[in-house]
């Protein structure tokens, strides 16, 4: 009888239930979209990391724990220190520079030595054409390549600069664009210099005992010396604090507005219904089930606001995703259910005054309401 009645009144004012759906589907989408491409972004990045194949990192004093990308800050002749040392196969040193795009949108360029970059473990598998022919050749990924619609041959503007596409590499392994190492140096001001270092054993296992003989090795007391699994282990949203903070505002925003658009949806059908609330009172209807009436209409509207939205939000991410493939979208089963939990939280929320002043209604001033 109860579910009747709920879907009665949700469908006789049909309007408000579909603004307030939309609503909630709006509130979840926001959450899903801009918080699966960042932790999309991140989870891309802990990858592309991964696809260099080092073992060992080796960052400047000073450096981040997760990221380094503020240029070059270290004695490129820490390469040779380095590949001294017992179990060390290659090192190769890189040089990462920050810059923006023509469309103004953040990238990370790596200044590389082709040969010990690829040293670090399968080469680059080239899709159109192959390596530098000059200082003033770039490599791009693929991903790069067909969001810009850039073709071997084709000119790309770096940093001010213009340089000519040698090649189009597989994604996944460090940056979407390479330079010369010797290039970038020189357009950075920092010649002889590198932003890391990256270390291949001659077994993985060995990593721990490599970065303790680093630290030990004098004047790198003070460098950041990780094994490739602990670094990788780091780059989480919880170990990034800007990134954490972001993605509570998010929620914290889609939370005010799920739980606005419900408060003043539910209050005003309070205040429609009151004769209606007065004749269930007056029928021996409980303050707790008139309660339970208003929460459950909510709950109704949360969940067809929650599948809504789950849709568009997996929609837009794969076609955002069919056109710039270089923005990746994590949106996994564990956020879906910390967005349901939200949303409903937020709808309920908003619903409690409406339905605890509806059960609060005398029902004699609610039968002679007109």
């Amino acid at each position: 009888m109860m579910h009747k009645m709920i879907v009665a009144n949700l469908a006789h004012r049909p309007l408000r239930s579909l603004i307030s759906i939309v609503a909630i589907a709006l509130e979840v989408s926001l959450i899903l979209l801009i918080v699966g491409f960042a932790l999309g972004m991140l989870n891309d990045t802990r990858s592309r990391q991964k696809g260099i194949g080092a073992d060992v990192i080796v960052l400047p004093p000073g450096s981040s724990n997760v990221l380094t990308v503020s240029g070059a800050a270290a004695p490129v002749k820490v390469a040779d220190i380095i590949a001294k040392l017992d179990h060390v196969s290659a090192v190769a040193p890189v040089v990462m520079q920050m810059s923006l795009q023509t469309s103004g949108a953040p990238e990370l360029i790596y200044g590389i030595d082709l040969k010990s970059y690829e040293s670090m473990g399968s080469p680059f598998r080239f899709l159109e054409g192959g390596p530098y022919r000059g200082p003033n050749d770039v490599i791009v990924d693929d991903f790069f390549a067909h969001s810009n619609r850039v073709k071997v041959g084709s000119n790309i503007e770096i940093m001010n600069h213009t340089f000519r596409v040698s090649g189009i590499v597989e994604h996944g392994k460090g940056a979407r664009k390479f330079l010369p190492i010797n290039t970038l140096q020189e357009m950075t001001g920092s010649r002889d210099k590198a932003s890391a270092f990256y270390v291949k054993l001659d077994n993985p296992a060995n990593a721990s005992a490599v970065v303790n003989e680093i630290r030990a090795v004098p004047g790198m007391e003070t460098y950041n010396v990780r094994s490739m699994s602990e670094y990788l282990s780091m780059l989480t949203a919880d170990n990034i604090p800007a990134l954490a903070i972001f993605i509570k505002i998010v929620i914290g925003i889609s939370v005010t507005i799920g739980f606005i658009v419900i408060f003043q949806a539910m209050y005003t059908a309070v205040m429609e219904r009151t004769r209606e609330i007065g004749i269930l009172k007056s029928m021996g209807a409980s303050k707790m089930y008139i309660v339970g009436l208003i929460l459950r209409e909510t709950s109704a509207l949360a969940i067809a606001g929650i599948i809504l939205g789950t849709v568009l939000s997996l929609a837009a991410g794969a076609a955002i995703h069919y056109r710039a493939p270089i923005l990746p979208m994590d949106v996994n089963l564990a956020w879906i259910g910390q967005t349901t939990v939200i949303a409903i939280v937020g709808a309920l929320g908003g619903a409690l005054y409406p339905a605890f002043k509806a059960a609060s209604k005398d029902p004699i001033d609610a039968l002679a309401y007109d």
